[in-house]
């Protein structure tokens, strides 16, 4: 950790710090403060400068001020939790815990502060997952519920009981295509892709989610059209890259109108491989464009319970991207169509073939 260096009164000698006291500073995970009397900062973490709490080598940050005075005060530790923005504009805010206490020589103090934003903020996703998974189970379990007693009134109605069975055969799989979705995104974030990897034909595994998916672009009467501009290889787990090109090849399909073209390429340039799905469908609005990676959002809604989305899709390829070394983009007009990218770490055809043969 890097050091910035404040300064005292120009009249006295600043206190001399213990290199041990300095080294064992550096070597916590938080950042640090050590203050002399009159609330000047003597030395500092690098990483201070961008939390707002001090200013040309004085504390400006009122919370902290408090805290400092009063464990100076009565000589004693504290340790409190302070909400600070993160800038001028916007809502955002650091979330500090601070701890203080007297250093025992020369009226010194030492202030450690850890960051909890990203900690808070982890927490807040899992609150929503829990929140959302149970708002979106909620949908087809009521479903069924109100179909079973429908086809319980109807028990002399031959014709109602086949149509409600139907309907609750659509929502039966809705269901279940939402849990798997739900268990693959869980699996997801435990497993290291890379930790036992193995190299794969990424124009394989293109191939082989197309024949999962003929049959429902057979059904709407849209064309997969499939180019390998070049071989590609990627480094991975085999079943996470299948699940993400499927992903994005059942996407394409499901937001096509009938009877349109959805293209599929494999390239690469020097530092990538990409995967490029691109549909003639209805296009993505740009103010929903940075959030349909999100858990569970959707564009359109009623297109997404017609088509029996789960809203889990483009999260799962995007964690998958991510978990493999790489990302996935997306360029969409409405009316237009959408292209997605997923591009990988590239892996040379001469790599490929000595590490163990490809796996096709």
């Amino acid at each position: 950790m890097a050091l910035w260096a404040g300064r005292t009164n120009k009249s006295t000698d600043a206190p001399s710090l213990s290199p041990s006291l300095l080294n064992l500073l550096t070597n916590i995970d938080a950042e640090f403060l050590i203050i002399a009397p009159g609330e000047v900062v003597l030395q500092a973490s690098a990483g201070v400068a961008s939390l707002g709490v001090i200013k040309d080598s004085t504390v400006t940050s009122y919370p902290l001020l408090n805290l400092l005075r009063t464990a100076r005060r009565n000589n004693e530790s504290l340790e409190e939790t302070i909400e600070l923005p993160r800038g001028p504009l916007g809502g955002g805010t650091h979330d500090l815990l601070v701890r203080v206490a007297p250093l025992g020589e020369q009226d010194l103090m030492v202030v450690l502060i850890f960051d909890d934003s990203e900690f808070n903020r982890l927490n807040s996703m899992r609150r929503d997952f829990v929140a959302n998974i149970s708002h979106e189970l909620k949908t087809p379990i009521g479903a069924l519920s109100i179909l079973s007693e429908a086809v319980l009134e109807a028990s002399n109605d031959p014709e109602a009981i086949k149509n409600f069975a139907s309907r609750m055969q659509i929502e039966a799989t809705r269901l279940s295509d939402l849990v798997q979705e739900i268990i693959n995104l869980s699996r997801l974030q435990d497993e290291d892709p890379l930790k036992n990897a193995a190299m794969w034909n990424l124009s394989s595994l293109v191939q082989e989610a197309i024949d999962e998916s003929r049959l429902a672009a057979h059904k709407r009467q849209i064309e997969i059209v499939f180019q390998e501009i070049e071989p590609c290889f990627a480094l991975g787990d085999r079943s996470q890259l299948l699940m993400a090109i499927s992903n994005l090849i059942e996407n394409a399909i499901n937001y096509s109108p009938n009877g349109t073209r959805v293209g599929i390429s494999v390239s690469h340039n020097a530092a990538l491989s990409e995967i490029t799905v691109t549909d003639q469908g209805v296009g993505i609005p740009e103010k929903d464009l940075e959030r349909i990676f999100e858990r569970f959002y959707r564009v359109d809604p009623a297109r997404s319970r017609e088509t029996g989305g789960t809203g889990l899709g483009l999260s799962i390829v995007k964690h998958v991207a991510a978990n493999h070394g790489g990302d996935i983009t997306v360029w969409s007009m409405e009316g237009h169509g959408s292209t997605f990218t997923i591009r990988l770490p590239y892996v040379s055809p001469e790599r490929a073939v000595t590490d163990e043969g490809v796996k096709q």
